[in-house]
């Protein structure tokens, strides 16, 4: 059974947005918002504007499943502050969405609300090929120590608690990746945990180094990763010009060589992760033992796929992962996994093939040492559907923590209770 926990703090970011007019507060009528296949749903809504209850005001609202089109619209009516809406069930394990629009005093507001029906029973569309481990097996055969690697003490970021380098590591003979490595100032040998943490989706580096400096404060090796190949320490400019030409949907990184299993951008990246974590076991302060990773959406993925190819990885913590049954969109009213390519014209049958190689859900069925998830079911860009869709393959000791309101992003207190449940699971 799935705990759900409900963090006031997280709440209050959601139904209280930074400087809005505008409030709303959608109550599903099950505490939980889940159901089972054939129950009725339905939410109260109510808006406020400045505090004040908004009344005669009309809301239109669709519902859709889950990241698709809507198949139903509606209007209701608010009466002192508050209407009812039916979102009806579903007839398959899935999430229905319901998106609520309202215009007040001249200006525009909206909001929506996700609840899910069998969720326990939401399973992936994509399937596993039949040489996926051998594939994988000869591919780390090239990540089984960084080629190369460098070091320099990053002075601006050390503190009178910890240490923190910018390491440069070449993973195989033409790849690197840049990560900022920390860890408590004269640690002694064989002392340390080891935690990586891999990027979220896009081109970009590492900008915040030390926004997690709670874990060497805490006694452990943190190894912040970007997956690229690019400096932190190069100019803005030299970032901008890069992603404008490598982040488009038509030439962006995510489809580079996706019509050939061998050749697509993600191999090296999976294989960096390895190569990473090899660079972290050759540290003389890692204990020898415990070797953690942890990540959220893309990081989420990277973190299910490393303790997967990474047999020796002994705690994994995922934020609603990404690359997560991508495909899906492929089969008609089925949710699909970021970087939702619904309509695009990439899910060709090729690329199809091509993805199986590469999805979280087939790297799930690996991962053997205790998991940590996370996931929001108001998430429209790594959707609840899909983190379902892991979170059922996966077949190791799981642990969730579900914060239902969350959209794409989690609080500095969640972020802080994943160091937490690592340090509680040591060796």
């Amino acid at each position: 059974m799935i705990t759900f926990l409900f963090c006031a703090a997280t709440a209050g970011a959601e139904n209280y947005p930074y400087r809005s007019d505008f409030l709303w507060v959608t109550s599903p009528s099950h505490a939980d918002w889940l159901y089972e296949i054939g129950q009725k749903a339905t939410v109260e809504i109510q808006l406020y504007k400045y505090g004040v209850a908004v009344d005669g005001v009309e809301v239109s609202y669709e519902i859709a499943p889950d990241m698709l089109d809507a198949t139903e619209k509606g209007k209701v009516m608010l009466r002192n502050g508050k209407a009812t809406i039916n979102m009806g069930t579903r007839k398959t394990p899935g999430f229905q969405d319901l998106r609520l629009v309202a215009t007040v005093d001249g200006l525009t507001t909206k909001h929506h609300v996700k609840v899910g029906f069998s969720v326990d029973k939401i399973t992936p569309y994509t399937q596993e090929p039949k040489d996926f481990l051998s594939f994988w097996d000869e591919t780390l055969k090239q990540y089984q120590k960084p080629v190369e690697v460098s070091r320099e003490l990053a002075k601006e970021y050390c503190t009178d608690k910890i240490d923190c380098w910018l390491v440069k590591l070449k993973t195989d003979r033409e790849h690197y990746i840049y990560g900022y490595l920390s860890m408590p100032k004269n640690a002694s040998a064989g002392s340390l945990a080891a935690v990586m943490c891999p990027p979220g989706a896009g081109v970009k580096t590492i900008k915040e180094p030390l926004r997690h400096k709670y874990y060497a404060e805490n006694g452990f090796i943190r190894f912040e990763t970007e997956i690229h190949g690019m400096n932190p320490t190069w100019s803005e400019q030299d970032f901008k010009d890069i992603q404008s030409a490598f982040s488009s949907r038509d030439n962006g990184y995510l489809i580079n060589g996706i019509s050939d299993r061998d050749r697509y951008y993600m191999r090296h990246v999976y294989g960096g992760m390895v190569a990473a974590m090899r660079y972290l076991q050759s540290l003389p302060e890692w204990d020898g033992r415990n070797l953690a990773v942890q990540g959220g959406s893309q990081g989420g993925a990277l973190a299910l796929i490393t303790a997967a190819l990474c047999k020796d990885v002994t705690l994994c913590v995922a934020n609603h992962p990404a690359l997560t049954d991508m495909a899906g969109y492929a089969e008609k009213g089925r949710t699909g996994g970021y970087p939702n390519w619904k309509d695009s014209g990439i899910l060709t049958q090729q690329n199809i093939k091509t993805l199986a190689y590469y999805d979280v859900i087939n790297f799930c069925r690996y991962v053997k040492c205790p998991v940590r998830m996370t996931w929001g079911y108001n998430d429209s860009t790594c959707s609840p559907t899909t983190s379902y869709a892991a979170w059922n393959t996966l077949n190791c000791p799981k642990e969730p923590f579900i914060t239902p309101i969350n959209e794409h992003w989690t609080s500095e207190t969640m972020e802080r209770q994943h160091m937490e449940w690592i340090k509680s699971k040591l060796k």
